[in-house]
């Protein structure tokens, strides 16, 4: 089974790279610029493969605020290109996408056909990107995920180290909840529901995937203190005192029941590859 990624270079397609091997070809911008109109589509017109992996984005959540017609192009109308062009070859189409198309106001898990309303202009372009997938080729599969980890690019656990190592004491939020998700996880997922597609399996559309249990950012960095063997004080602050550009949502807790129920995915624990990631990094001398 033939997988073209696009999106070389971030946390999903690397581990993707590192779960399926030579059956993926990954593009990054010297491959395919997104950014060019038809690039996307010339790309899997060249490769003609099975499947078709959407990991690509715009992920400066609050560069995004300042940017927001690169933000558009990259999350809403490539995406768009790629699920007119999959739809006219026949070949499958999944689609990553994120939690920051809802605004974080209610208690509840928040299921597939939960109302959208994005708080930040990430969350608003990656929701116009679902749509236009959607309308395009209604038989792709959208895979909504959450605070994406692993021992690649930047993220939180990295960022956790990295302070915890020169500091003793941080304040991290505690009002935001939702699931750390490994990026290795979302790979995971990607190659079953990839492989299951490609022999003809139903299925289409909105999935939600997040890892469990539940955490806010705090709960997060002091399991990640904890694992890594470092001895910081995490004080927990509100998100009102801690301004950013763009707004986050205070709870985005996935109901990730559907996944399971139509591949067979389950929802995975994300301190066990929590583990696996901290001690990948103490090898390369980036964790303490």
């Amino acid at each position: 089974m033939r997988m073209l990624v696009f999106g070389k270079n971030g946390q999903v397609a690397r581990a993707l790279k590192d779960s399926a091997g030579d059956d993926v070809t990954a593009l990054g911008r010297d491959e395919a610029d997104l950014m060019a109109p038809g690039a996307a589509r010339e790309a899997i017109a060249a490769h003609a493969p099975d499947i078709i992996v959407n990991a690509s984005a715009y992920t400066a959540v609050d560069k995004a605020e300042s940017d927001e017609a690169a933000a558009t192009r990259l999350n809403a109308s490539a995406p768009e290109e790629m699920a007119v062009a999959a739809a006219q070859a026949g070949i499958p189409l999944i689609h990553v996408s994120t939690d920051y198309v809802f605004d974080g106001t209610t208690e509840d898990r928040l299921a597939e056909n939960a109302a959208v309303n994005p708080l930040n202009v990430y969350g608003r372009t990656k929701c116009e990107g679902e749509r236009a997938v959607l309308n395009a080729n209604p038989g792709a599969v959208i895979l909504r995920t959450s605070w994406v980890f692993s021992e690649y690019g930047g993220n939180f656990v990295k960022t956790m180290l990295r302070l915890g190592a020169e500091r003793d004491a941080l304040t991290i939020v505690a009002d935001q909840k939702g699931g750390p998700t490994a990026a290795a996880d979302i790979a995971a997922a990607i190659v079953t529901i990839a492989g299951k597609k490609h022999r003809g399996a139903p299925g289409a559309g909105l999935y939600h995937y997040q890892g469990a249990p539940t955490a806010s950012w705090a709960e997060f960095a002091e399991k990640i203190f904890e694992i890594a063997g470092l001895s910081v004080k995490v004080s927990h602050i509100k998100t009102e005192d801690y301004p950013t550009p763009a707004k986050r949502p205070l709870n985005t807790i996935l109901d990730c029941a559907k996944i399971e129920r139509d591949f067979g995915i389950a929802q995975p624990d994300w301190r066990i590859e929590l583990r696996r990631v901290i001690a990948a990094l103490k090898e390369e001398g980036q964790a303490s």
